[in-house]
């Protein structure tokens, strides 16, 4: 199971001028859904996924994660950043190690799920490289492998692509939709990319500005397995316009 739910969500950040981040959100995403949060800067869709991740507290509403409040953070929901974050000091093969290791795994109980993740992501030639001699798509797939060998029951990504070149965030949209649509995991990919909420996701939600709320729900209905060749169908084209249109509905 991978189910995550958001009831009557708000949270406002404390200070001498308190943020209100976001407003009565309601969301619930099945096992093994892949969704997209779209919308402009700042309008929380980052603190909705902070909320699932454990990472912070509603202010008001619940956060569940398969029927259970969410309290802390857990290998159950690996998270993905912009940035990698490796360790620089750490070959690729003990980045992507190093959670069942701190965990105090034996290397049996780690070592072929480890290798199949490292063959996933393309990083098979690289175990012993360093993240300083990478590029940045490599250093993100090595995030990500590192996140998929603790089996977690969903993928929460933040932007995971959005300091890459146009032509390497091609290739890891089309690594992440090869690596989604083989294992089936739940996905909530936070984005501000049209084009990458509709290739990825089942169904795109759509944020107003602060404070956040979901203003609209796109399901998208192309077929699936997917490709970076989708985004030249005319099926694709017209999501993108009923999106566009929307949006400057939303926020006119």
């Amino acid at each position: 199971m991978g189910a995550i739910s958001f009831r009557a969500t708000s949270k406002t950040f404390a200070g001498s001028t308190p943020v209100r981040a976001l407003e009565d959100v309601s969301l619930d995403i099945k096992d093994g859904e892949f969704v997209a949060l779209l919308g402009p800067s700042g309008c929380g869709k980052s603190t909705l996924l902070n909320l699932i991740a454990g990472f912070d507290t509603p202010t008001s509403g619940q956060v569940l994660f398969d029927g259970n409040a969410v309290e802390r953070p857990g290998p159950d929901r690996g998270v993905v950043f912009q940035e990698a974050s490796l360790f620089p000091w750490l070959s690729v093969w003990n980045n992507i190690t190093f959670g069942p290791r701190v965990q105090y795994l034996s290397r049996g109980d780690y070592e072929a799920k480890a290798r199949e993740m490292t063959k996933l992501v393309g990083l098979e030639a690289f175990t012993e490289a360093l993240p300083t001699q990478l590029s940045g798509g490599m250093r993100q797939r090595v995030g990500i492998a590192r996140v998929l060998v603790m089996s977690p029951r969903a993928l929460l990504m933040d932007e995971p692509f959005g300091a890459l070149d146009a032509q390497t965030r091609l290739t890891m949209q089309q690594l992440l939709l090869d690596v989604w649509q083989k294992l089936g995991t739940t996905v909530l990919f936070v984005t501000h990319d049209i084009d990458e909420a509709i290739l990825l996701a089942d169904r795109i939600c759509m944020m107003s500005a602060r404070p956040g709320r979901i203003i609209s729900e796109i399901a998208v209905n192309l077929a699936r397995p997917r490709s970076i060749e989708s985004l030249v169908a005319p099926e694709f084209a017209a999501y993108k316009s009923r999106i566009m249109s929307e949006m400057k509905i939303a926020h006119a």
